[in-house]
């Protein structure tokens, strides 16, 4: 039996088309990640070459299914060089995927799980330009969307006139210009980058647990900005590995569907969302998954499930790397 074809959507006014399920590569280009259950889909396969091979394989998988964007970030390990080495390998049969990358944060876990610290956050000008060079560099022509990883007030990059400057020459030069939010305070974020005039797309946090930044999305859908959702499944939450009463209350809204299948239909039963990353670590995943094109969800049946904005970030803060 064939796919379900993934519809096309392009990123509000000038961002480029993409499907709108696309491949996030944050757990797939390093070997730690807080996805639950993380490091049991990757036991026995957390070398380097052992996960570049894993990550063409999914890279493959995605492909085959219909998914033709990519989501990286320079604090995914070695995700863009993964995605590189992919598209030279497959040369012209890929040629039809997206790539987009996100600046700001530097991954310092030197390909362990065992530390403290996994990446640290500069959105200064110098972090950009450095890492835009490495983006430019691994990446070349395929870049076609660089994203400020986890844009928030307290750190300033969306009132910074060099960062804001230099962002505005990529979009000179062709590549669409985004951010990436996180957090409770991620509808200031939103609205502070909608002010601003100065970006492409928004890439936020939104699920059937975290449904605050929803009417700031909106309004940047209104405002032409594209809108990508991460975190569909709430870092496995929403999946069998999360709360089996929540879970029980999403899959009854979705007519039975399988938890993960049903949490990302929630997510595409909104108008304002362009495309929906999966977090996927195993074809497994994937294909179940990719469930959601054929899945329908009764929205307001799942009001209850929503939690207060701080608790739910402080439940995501829990998570361990693993």
């Amino acid at each position: 039996m064939s796919p379900t074809p993934i519809p096309l959507r392009r990123l509000g006014r000038n961002g480029p088309q993409v499907t709108r399920i696309g491949l996030g590569m944050a757990a797939l280009g390093r070997p730690g990640y807080i996805n639950l259950g993380h490091g049991r889909d990757l036991d026995g396969c957390r070398e380097h070459d052992e996960m570049e091979r894993h990550a063409h394989e999914m890279l493959n998988a995605a492909h085959l299914a219909g998914i033709r964007y990519v989501d990286c970030a320079r604090s995914y390990g070695d995700a863009e060089a993964f995605v590189a080495s992919w598209l030279r390998a497959r040369g012209d049969d890929v040629d039809d995927v997206v790539v987009g990358s996100k600046w700001g944060y530097t991954y310092v876990a030197d390909w362990r799980v065992d530390v403290d610290v996994h990446e640290v956050k500069d959105h200064s000008p110098a972090t950009l330009e450095r890492q835009l060079a490495t983006s430019r560099d691994t990446l070349g022509g395929r870049l076609r969307l660089y994203q400020i990883h986890s844009a928030t007030r307290e750190s300033g990059v969306l009132t910074d006139r060099a960062v804001l400057a230099r962002l505005a020459e990529l979009r000179s030069d062709g590549i669409a210009v985004g951010l990436s939010t996180s957090g409770p305070a991620q509808s200031e974020t939103i609205d502070d980058a909608i002010a601003t005039g100065a970006f492409d797309t928004v890439q936020a946090t939104f699920n059937a647990l975290e449904v605050s930044a929803g009417p700031a999305l909106r309004r940047a859908h209104e405002a032409g900005m594209g809108v990508i959702i991460k975190e569909a499944v709430a870092n496995g939450r929403l999946t069998p590995r999360g709360d089996a009463a929540a879970n029980a209350r999403l899959v009854a809204a979705a007519d039975g569907a399988g938890p993960d299948a049903a949490a990302l239909a929630w997510v595409l039963a909104h108008d304002f969302v362009d495309c929906v990353l999966l977090g996927a670590t195993t074809r497994e995943q994937l294909t179940s998954n990719l469930g959601a094109l054929d899945v329908e969800v009764d929205v307001p049946a799942t009001t209850s499930l929503a939690e207060a904005p701080a608790d739910y970030w402080a439940a995501r803060a829990k998570l361990t790397w693993n």
